[in-house]
């Protein structure tokens, strides 16, 4: 796999992987960004929920569990001397449905979390990850 990272402005860049999609790479107007576009660190845990959640998402369809919606939030601390590591990440699974199957719910996570998912394999070596399922809870405007 390789990728290739282009400086556009000072600390704002571009990127473009395999796939021949781009995206921006930005930080905070303090160290020399637009504050336009994520920063390399929430761009880590994007890709930890979407590869979690592709998983969960192909494992449910699979089983053939239906649910009505479901979403994931990250939670990550780190380190406040640099580099500035992550020190624990939670990832927080929500489900809503009527008729949610919990043990195929349970599964699917299990699974992704421990089997499929690359990115939270990679980042188990480093960093402690703790998931938790929530049924439908109250839905946020998050």
């Amino acid at each position: 796999m390789k990728v290739q990272i282009l400086r556009a402005k000072d600390s704002t860049f571009i990127a473009k992987g395999e796939s021949n999609h781009w995206i921006v790479l930005d930080t905070t107007e303090e160290f020399g960004g637009s504050n336009a576009a994520p920063k390399p660190m929430e761009m880590v845990l994007f890709a930890l929920g979407g590869c979690s959640g592709m998983d969960v998402e192909s494992l449910l369809k699979k089983m053939r569990s239906p649910i009505d919606d479901f979403r994931i939030d990250i939670e990550a601390e780190r380190r406040d001397e640099h580099p500035r590591i992550f020190t624990k990440i939670t990832v927080r699974y929500l489900f809503w449905g009527e008729k949610l199957d919990t043990d195929a719910i349970r599964k699917a996570v299990r699974l992704s979390q421990e089997k499929y998912c690359s990115v939270g394999a990679m980042l188990k070596q480093a960093v402690p990850i703790e998931a938790e399922i929530l049924l439908n809870p109250p839905k946020e405007n998050s």
